[in-house]
């Protein structure tokens, strides 16, 4: 390289940093007699907090309904631990773990959907591309039919089945590296191979079985317990910093591969830790609650037209996922009381007309496929 063309990419590279969009106002603060700095996106931080109030709002209002009616008075004193034993037991053994579960499931769901269509670069991306539900249904009904699996079987079954079917659709797809169209297509091609390879599985199982797998597959929350909760509570606890760690990386590859190799990303390597991280929560969201639908498709939509296209909206997305979660369930519980409806027929029923507006909507504007 000449002393000219030195100068020259010496003299562009601060101004081609400067094009990088960095919502938000930097915040400077002391710790320690240390001086640290990062830049905060106040209407992603409303729009966040305001999510998240109206997803406590739903779920205090979910742990009032059912059989047992209770009062909001009496719910907040039981989680206080100042109520009688029989509210204790409603409360805190049937109705706290299924919502909870409910709200970190959305929240999982919900993020997940926001790294695929940033990854993917396309609104109408979610999880279920990747065969995350696909792989997850499949391994779910085999342990339930074949093995005959207890609860705790069927949940690890359909973990290790969602990532597995993952990492094919991610090996079939690269070469020399990978591109969203690619990932798509083969996505939709073997959740295709699964599907059907599940439905054979109905065919040939016993009659208890089966129903047992369909209504996994459902989706639902349901007779969720404790032991539902702690698994998905120590996924987020180490995946949600992990993105929001990545989401800076994810910003920059949205500029074109070039642009961001030019500014210092590894493009491959960020994009293969980003699609590991989205498809470790979903799986483990589904793991919990079955593969259920539009949660990730619809959340980030949703909350990327609260926050401006401007923002990354991981967190905004995730406390939307959470809200429809625990409104769908609730939905669900009464909308045909005292029959329940499972939330993924709720999501699914409500989904639908969505999906076919993003749709409308992408053919109009010429985006999204």
């Amino acid at each position: 390289m000449t002393a000219t063309a030195t100068a020259t990419a010496t003299a562009t590279a601060p101004a081609t940093t400067a094009a990088v969009p960095l919502p938000g106002r930097a915040v400077r603060v002391r710790l320690l007699g240390l001086r640290l700095s990062t830049r905060v996106d106040t209407r992603a931080v409303i729009v966040t907090l305001g999510l998240a109030g109206g997803a406590l709002a739903v779920f205090v209002r979910s742990l009032t309904v059912g059989d047992y009616p209770l009062p909001v008075a009496d719910v907040v004193r039981s989680l206080l631990g100042g109520s009688d034993a029989g509210t204790d037991f409603v409360v805190r053994t049937l109705r706290l773990p299924r919502g909870l579960t409910g709200l970190l499931v959305g929240a999982a769901f919900g993020m997940s959907g926001a790294i695929f269509q940033r990854l993917v670069r396309n609104p109408l991306a979610s999880p279920d591309v990747v065969g995350v539900n696909a792989g997850a249904a499949f391994a779910a009904a085999f342990v339930v039919i074949n093995l005959h699996g207890t609860t705790l079987q069927v949940t690890g079954g359909a973990l290790a089945g969602a990532l597995a079917s993952s990492l094919v659709v991610y090996a079939l797809a690269y070469r020399r590296g990978i591109a969203g169209y690619r990932l798509v297509l083969v996505g939709i091609g073997v959740t295709s191979a699964l599907v059907a390879a599940t439905q054979y599985l109905m065919t040939r199982g016993e009659i208890f079985e089966v129903q047992r797998a369909v209504v996994w597959i459902t989706g639902s929350l349901n007779g969720r317990s404790w032991d539902h909760v702690r698994p998905v509570s120590w996924a987020l606890a180490v995946l949600v910093p992990l993105a929001l760690v990545l989401a800076r990386q994810l910003r920059l590859l949205d500029l074109g591969d070039d642009l961001a190799r030019g500014l210092g990303v590894r493009v491959e390597r960020t994009r293969a830790a980003l699609f590991l991280v989205g498809v470790c929560l979903a799986a483990t969201a589904t793991a919990a609650a079955g593969p259920i639908g539009f949660v990730a498709l619809a959340a980030p939509q949703i909350a990327r037209r609260m926050v401006g296209g401007g923002s990354i909206g991981l967190l905004p997305s995730a406390m939307c996922g959470a809200q429809l979660m625990v409104a769908a369930d609730l939905l669900g519980r009464r909308l045909f009381a005292p029959t329940e409806l499972p939330v993924g027929v709720v999501t699914g029923v409500v989904g639908a007309p969505y999906l076919l507006y993003l749709l409308a909507r992408s053919n109009r504007v010429g985006t999204g496929g």
